[in-house]
């Protein structure tokens, strides 16, 4: 009977070819969407999984604010004293860990390598992280200081299969050498610690005032807990802690914990690996289950569509003494070989294009995922549901026949089919509507990021890294601009693409412990032309003003002269105008005078509102950026190698765009962007194959009704229109259908920048005049097939 089956079902493929290719290459299409969907999903959830004390750890988040001031500021950075304060006073803690990321540059065979995950951590490291320790003592291998543990990559690139530990490295602009205590397994591309190299904290040599201050907050501190039920214990007890300990410092200093677990996908403040949205999870599940539901929905609707067809066949098997749960379950078997089929395509199809989706995801998809067990169980519940669904309500539909009408012609196809299958074309473009306005937002939104006037200009301007405060800075300039295409060098701490800086500003009219929470930027005279930001009162910083504030005569009180932005004018009370000369202090240790203030500039993410910024002058910075003219820009760039080579020996040439850094703050929705423009067109793809198929089945049902018409004098463009007009009209209702819907995810979405595009009416006018083009279009092909058939062929049985 099996084998029977399998007959049966290959000779409906055989025999009915264009409507099996549809159907396959459909779900195929689905399925290999929904696999590469899944493998991304599977790895994001699988962040740190491995991390056997994940549920025990904690990140700590600092937040501030200072006395007289409502703004305050927050984020994942705590000072050197917090770990050993939270292990002296909270039982609940059971070890700590401080680190942080850096640069390197590396000296090796008389060459200078730049590694990028340098990081330093202090000893109890890998008593909270289970990384695989290779060689060396897991207590005592981050010590000493200078001490260093090598990940097996790194190691294999210095030291090739030679054993490191016990040998010594040494880093550029550093008399000290490295000893190399122990070899680490590499990091998993699926945890948000990322470290090539990793050495003991205590090489920072801190001085005990370090130690005594919740100031100086550069660094990550993780907790390790007794039990994950301490988390929100310890929550509890900080409050009431942190006012005690800040009490009478005139500033308000809290921490905040966060699970380690939750951290990558649903904290705002980034881990050692950029974190990823939940948010964009649920987008993608979402987009993968609505393809899906496309591919299972072209199914049913073809299958219903063509019950008629399969009527007779299914009355003589009744007639024969088939039973109907026998019929039920020979198409529910005819529509799993389907499914696999289409399952195992689609996972030949998504091993084939993994590399493009990794590199699409950013993420390191390995092609061995393709064969884990969540991936087949993926694959296994695909076949299941969608064979079940896709395959169950033909199966009713055609085993309650009743064979005695059938084989008489008195059966026709149902009106519950009709408005089934209606039903099922009006939701297959409710998606497509769905995700063509969806797409269509996300975009406007990015153009408005990328095209956004910010308040500094970002066009051609080379940032590169340099040795902290490098001496010859000057020589360095000088020689920079005998280029003409050269505009401005400028020595800074952080570009204006992302100002970190916290700090506090004051005015003597202030109460004396009234203070304000202010971003601010060491930076020289030639930052602001650089960087393009307009000044609309006062004047720029002068090379005096870096000379006033040099370490030369330590015992001179510098007297400090400030560029402020409107904001930080606004919020101590002045007009641009009136601001500049005003005495003003930054942290009060840096007492000076307004000399300028320039327009507002968006120096952090659109996310966020502009804040109030201080830039104050400073001979010290570990950043060069380079304003060029654009005219030339290989050349100019080759010549700035060259006098790189002479002039910064200790270092390699690196450079970046500014406008690369601007982009990479809106990295995950620039991906996003991409990954809706390539799964909406599969699913209206999807949804014009359907179309297509049904379209072409209707034409071949009416094929006599056309050859009547059409000796009676009706014209192509008549019949065309007598057989698209009701699919035109399920696209259109569907239109109605999916635009409030689509209004309300996308108007949410944008809630989250502070800065975002007004939802106009015209993208739904736009969008709705395209989906009925797609669906004429698509509709039209069968159709004006059928009207140019010759009637005659199609009347002569009659």
């Amino acid at each position: 009977m099996f084998r029977n089956y399998l007959k049966i079902i290959f000779r409906n493929f055989s025999k009915n070819k264009t409507f099996s290719f549809i159907n396959i290459i459909g779900l195929t299409i689905g399925l290999t969407s929904c696999l590469l969907i899944a493998l991304y999903i599977q790895q994001q959830l699988s962040f740190d999984k491995f991390q056997k004390n994940g549920d025990r750890i904690a990140r700590v988040i600092m937040g501030y604010s200072f006395e007289g001031s409502d703004a305050g500021n927050k984020g994942n950075y705590t000072s050197v004293r917090v770990p050993v304060v939270m292990k002296q006073n909270f039982p609940e803690v059971k070890d700590a860990v401080i680190m942080t990321n850096s640069k390197k540059i590396i000296r090796y065979n008389n060459s200078l390598v730049t590694e990028n995950n340098f990081m330093y951590a202090d000893s109890s490291f890998f008593n909270l992280f289970s990384f695989d320790l290779l060689e060396g003592n897991k207590n005592t291998a981050l010590t000493e200081p200078y001490s260093v543990v090598l990940t097996q990559s790194s190691a294999k690139k210095y030291f090739g299969n030679a054993d490191p530990v016990g040998k010594t490295l040494q880093l550029s602009g550093d008399s000290n050498f490295y000893k190399i205590t122990g070899l680490v397994a590499d990091c998993p591309a699926n945890s948000q610690i990322q470290f090539d190299f990793i050495a003991s904290f205590s090489t920072f040599g801190m001085s005990k005032e370090y130690y005594s201050t919740y100031w100086n907050a550069n660094y990550t501190t993780y907790l390790l807990l007794h039990d994950k039920k301490s988390i929100s214990t310890l929550q509890a007890k900080l409050p009431a802690f942190m006012k005690k300990e800040m009490e009478g410092q005139h500033a308000t200093v809290n921490f905040y914990l966060e699970p380690f677990n939750k951290i990558h996908l649903y904290s705002p403040y980034d881990a050692f690996a950029p974190n990823v949205s939940i948010t964009y999870i649920y987008i993608l599940a979402g987009v993968a289950l609505l393809i899906l539901v496309i591919a299972c929905f072209t199914y049913i609707n073809l299958s219903t569509a063509r019950s008629v067809e399969r009527a007779k066949e299914v009355s003589i098997r009744k007639v024969a003494g088939a039973q109907k749960n026998q019929i039920f379950w020979q198409f529910i078997g005819e529509s799993a070989v389907v499914c696999c089929i289409a399952v195992l395509l689609g996972l030949t199809c998504a091993a084939l294009l993994l590399p493009s989706f990794s590199q699409l995801t950013n993420q390191q998809l390995q092609l061995s995922s393709l064969l884990s067990w969540p991936i087949l169980a993926v694959a296994v519940l695909i076949i299941a549901v969608v064979s079940f669904a896709a395959g169950s309500y033909p199966a009713l539909v055609l085993s309650s026949f009743q064979p005695a009408r059938v084989l008489k012609g008195a059966f026709k196809n149902a009106a519950s089919g009709q408005w089934l299958r209606k039903s099922l074309i009006i939701f297959q473009f409710v998606i497509s509507v769905f995700l063509i306005v969806s797409t269509f937002i996300i975009q406007q939104q990015l153009y408005y990021i990328q095209h956004k006037k910010l308040g500094y200009d970002r066009e051609h301007v080379l940032v590169l890294p340099v040795s902290y405060g490098p001496k010859n800075v000057d020589l360095i300039k000088t020689e920079f601009k005998q280029n003409i295409d050269v505009k401005n060098v400028s020595l800074c701490y952080n570009t204006p693409v992302s100002i970190l800086g916290g700090y506090n500003m004051s005015k003597p009219e202030m109460p004396e412990n009234a203070q304000i929470a202010v971003t601010a930027n060491p930076v020289d005279n030639e930052f602001i032309p650089a960087a393009g930001l307009q000044l609309i009162a006062g004047e720029n910083l002068t090379t005096q003003d870096l000379k006033d504030v040099s370490d030369e005569d330590e015992d001179a009180q510098p007297v400090f002269h400030f560029i402020i932005n409107e904001s930080a004018a606004k919020q101590l009370g002045w007009t641009p105008q009136e601001a500049v000369g005003k005495k003003m202090f930054l942290d009060k240790s840096r007492p000076g005078y307004v000399r300028g203030v320039v327009k507002d500039f968006n120096f952090q993410s659109l996310r966020n509102p502009i804040k109030p910024v201080v830039l104050f002058p400073s001979p010290y910075g570990n950043t060069l950026m380079v304003k060029i003219t654009g005219n030339h820009i290989p050349q100019t760039i080759s010549f700035l190698q060259e006098k790189w080579k002479t002039l910064v020996p200790d270092r390699p040439f690196e450079y970046r765009f500014l406008d690369d850094d601007y982009n990479k703050l809106y990295q995950n929705e620039l991906r996003l962007g991409k990954i809706m423009n390539i799964f909406a067109s599969i699913a209206i793809i999807l949804a014009c194959i359907g179309l297509f198929g049904l379209s072409a089945y209707s034409a071949q049902q009416r094929v006599k009704e056309i050859g009547v018409r059409k000796v009676l004098g009706a014209t192509v463009s008549n019949i065309v229109f007598v057989l698209s007009k009701d699919f035109i009209k399920l696209a259109f209702i569907a239109a109605l259908i999916a635009f409030p819907i689509a209004w309300w995810a996308m108007h949410s979405w944008l809630q989250r920048y502070e800065y975002r595009i007004s939802i106009e009416w015209w993208v739904f006018v736009v969008t709705a005049l395209a989906t009925l083009l797609i669906a004429l279009l698509t509709v039209s092909f069968q159709a004006v097939k059928a009207a140019l058939s010759n009637p005659v062929k199609n009347l002569r049985t009659e």
